[in-house]
């Protein structure tokens, strides 16, 4: 082989290695692994599984850790609103303004695509200090009100169906039904609801949902004045928006609560 040609091969040689360290350096960079990750959402008002938890307009935030395999979440949820609600004061008898001020803990495992299984314990202090009560965070005392956990059971029965179950398993906060003696007895409450995705297009989507509550222990549950009831029915029609080049998920919410005979449209501004 003369001079020329060496010169060529190691050139050549040289280019494949950097050609090959800029490929695996790109493929690094798309598989960069980060764990935690933060949400911000503007909302008119804040529902769940068929209640209205904050009639006027909030701000919801979360932090999150999700594994590498992203089976395993651990997260924080919060919410604050800018309008208040009026609480009893237990003291003077007088009416408080008091703001939404709610942060939950949540963990999920993520078994398959298909099931999960997740804790989640609801803190939503609202107005504690304002109606008279001692702020104690991790409390879970039946009577005080705003703390309890749930136990959630997630199945896709299809890509675009899921059954949700639910069962509160610690705390109170209303979850229990007084005896004729005075005692406290819990209800357990189970809330199990169906939502699918009924049409979709490139940048929107339509989705409906039923849930209903039971109790087999008491004729009271944590949502329903007796044993059990359909509570939350309606639909979310979901958009991506344009706003100068960068999409902003946008959802509506229209929630009906037949037990309660209330009827509201949420609407949800993802941020980030």
């Amino acid at each position: 082989m003369n001079q020329k040609s060496k010169t060529t091969t190691i050139v050549l040689c040289l280019l494949a290695c950097f050609t090959l360290n800029i490929v695996s350096a790109q493929e690094e960079e798309k598989e960069e692994y980060s764990p935690f990750s933060i949400s911000a959402h503007l909302k008119n008002m804040h529902t769940w599984h068929g209640f209205v938890v904050h009639p006027g307009a909030m701000i919801a935030s979360s932090l999150e850790y999700n594994s590498k395999n992203k089976k395993f979440t651990f997260g924080f949820w919060g919410g604050a609103s800018f309008s208040t609600v009026d609480v009893d004061n237990i003291v003077t008898g007088e009416n408080e303004s008091a703001y939404y001020k709610e942060v939950s803990i949540y963990t999920k495992y993520r078994f398959s695509d298909k099931f999960f299984i997740e804790a989640v314990t609801h803190n939503n202090y609202t107005g504690v200090e304002e109606r008279g009560d001692k702020l104690s965070y991790w409390s879970y005392d039946k009577t005080q009100g705003y703390n309890f956990v749930d136990l959630n059971f997630g199945y896709n029965v299809t890509p675009n169906t899921l059954l949700y179950f639910a069962t509160i398993i610690n705390g109170g906060s209303g979850d229990y039904e007084v005896q004729d003696n005075g005692d406290l007895e819990n209800s357990w409450t189970h809330y199990f609801e169906v939502s699918s995705k009924v049409w979709q297009n490139s940048n929107s989507s339509l989705s409906l949902f039923a849930g209903g509550a039971w109790s087999f222990i008491t004729d009271k549950t944590f949502y329903t004045q007796g044993a059990g009831n359909l509570i939350n029915v309606g639909a979310t029609f979901n958009k991506q928006l344009e706003i100068y080049k960068y999409k902003v998920p946008v959802d509506v919410t229209l929630m009906w609560n037949p037990e309660q005979e209330k009827t509201v449209i949420q609407f949800d501004l993802t941020l980030f």
